[in-house]
């Protein structure tokens, strides 16, 4: 435990897409919403050809609404709402999901959290009982606070033992700075440590208001009736938000400028490789551009066909692992391309990546490049909606993060419709600017004074 675009009116698909496949619907296949007096949102797909349920409910939450002080309370929480409620035991919330073959976990992000669970259709009721009382009636008990810390300080030493996964908070740092996007989802040493129970508990009560929450389920399932059972589990909690008329919270926004360019920042550690992350400053997830950028970071390094992955692997074997990636927060986002390799071939890996990006920064992607990004973007997407897990958690990122659903379908045809132009402006826009750079390894002295040449 720790880790959906808003509808528009699609274009007609681009003259270098081939033709986009399309999920076949299920019959009776639908998304339905209903929003329940005092706030609580519930949103659901139903797919009566399986015999699973998805259910999830996810809180807009996450740890960019964390002062310095709190950093990793958002996590720590998650943690804690499966220690027990007034009805139920941890081994309770465990065992009676164990009992019937499902799953249960959670994630947190630096912007929402989600508890979700996937059983059997016909235990839907209990996964509802049971993941509903998790979020209203958690008792947060002192000794579990206290239990779960070295839990946590665990998972914070397990990731800083994993440089590949480490670099990319190190890399979160160097672009935003101590500001919470800046800050690692699980908190520190230091601010866990000092974490208290009270502390934690007024972060609850606070960030887990009906109207902050959204209910989502895909599979075999009847709308209506998990309606009835999500307003019956939970009950008290939508009273007071009801008397009062309360509206649910709307998706964040805003818009916030980044001035990281030229950053280098190096965290010596005794690896066999250097871990590094080179980027910019990429586009928010309510920033149109979105979709062609996704099919520039897919050109650029989203396969074994992307140019990065050719260059620096295939062509020179100078990394085993390297790839490009985004992402897009309410306000801003980033891009990023990342690295393994030998200490001793991080200044040539350095060299190609910026070559890259300079070159297709000025030039664009050819007409082949990007027909070939926009069919791997298509397959992708359609085959990573192939389980009711999938459907839920795109159904409920929509729906806290565009406040609306965008069909399969219109996804499809957004990415389909992405012009060569319009990959070229944003690569100009976005690859032109002056990148940062993230490393994590065992460095001399001259090959860490040289990493400023490379964002220079």
């Amino acid at each position: 435990m720790t880790g959906t675009p808003r509808a528009t009116t699609a274009r007609p698909t681009a003259e270098v897409g081939r033709a986009v496949p399309r999920p076949r619907p299920a019959t009776g296949s639908a998304v339905r919403k209903t929003v329940l007096p005092g706030g609580l949102r519930i949103v659901t797909e139903t797919v009566p050809q399986v015999r699973s349920v998805s259910f999830g409910i996810w809180a807009r939450v996450g740890s960019r609404d964390e002062t310095p002080a709190l950093n990793g309370a958002t996590h720590y929480l998650e943690h804690l709402l499966f220690k027990g409620t007034r009805r139920r035991s941890a081994l309770d919330i465990s065992s009676v999901i164990d009992a019937v073959g499902g799953e249960m976990n959670a994630f947190t992000t630096k912007e929402f959290t989600c508890y979700y669970a996937r059983v059997l259709d016909a235990d839907l009721p209990l996964a509802v009982d049971v993941v509903c009382d998790m979020l209203t009636g958690s008792v947060i008990a002192p000794e579990e606070v206290d239990a779960e810390r070295g839990v946590i300080l665990e998972e914070i030493a397990m990731t800083e033992d994993d440089p590949s996964d480490g670099v990319h908070d190190l890399f979160a740092r160097t672009l935003f700075g101590d500001s919470p996007l800046g800050r690692p989802v699980l908190g520190t040493v230091e601010t866990i440590n000092a974490l208290t129970r009270d502390r934690i508990a007024r972060f609850y009560r606070r960030h887990y208001d009906p109207t902050r929450l959204v209910v989502t389920a895909a599979g075999n399932l009847d709308h209506d009736a998990l309606v009835a059972q999500v307003a019956q589990a939970f009950g008290e909690a939508l009273s007071a938000g009801a008397e009062a008329g309360a509206e649910p919270v709307g998706p964040r926004s805003g818009q916030r400028g980044l001035r990281a360019a030229g950053r280098v920042d190096v965290l010596e550690r005794r690896t066999e490789q250097a871990h590094v992350i080179l980027g910019m400053p990429g586009v928010s997830r309510h920033d149109e551009r979105r979709w062609a950028l996704g099919v520039l970071s897919a050109a650029l390094g989203g396969g074994m066909s992307s140019r990065l992955f050719q260059e620096i692997r295939e062509k020179r074997g100078l990394a085993y692992n390297v790839y490009t990636h985004t992402s897009g927060y309410a306000d801003c986002g980033l891009f990023g391309v990342y690295a393994g390799c030998r200490p001793d071939r991080l200044s040539d890996v350095l060299r190609i990546c910026r070559e890259q990006l300079a070159e297709v920064a000025e030039h664009g992607l050819d007409e082949e490049e990007t027909r070939r990004a926009i069919g791997q973007l298509t397959g992708s997407t359609v085959l990573g909606l192939e389980d009711t897990g999938s459907l839920m958690h795109r159904i409920g990122k929509s729906e806290l993060c565009w406040g609306e659903q965008l069909s399969v379908d219109e996804l499809l045809d957004r990415i389909a419709a992405v012009t060569p132009d319009e990959v070229r402006k944003v690569a100009g826009e976005v690859l032109g600017q002056r990148p940062s750079l993230a490393v994590i390894g065992r460095l001399s002295g001259s090959q860490a004074a040289r990493l400023s040449e490379a964002v220079a």
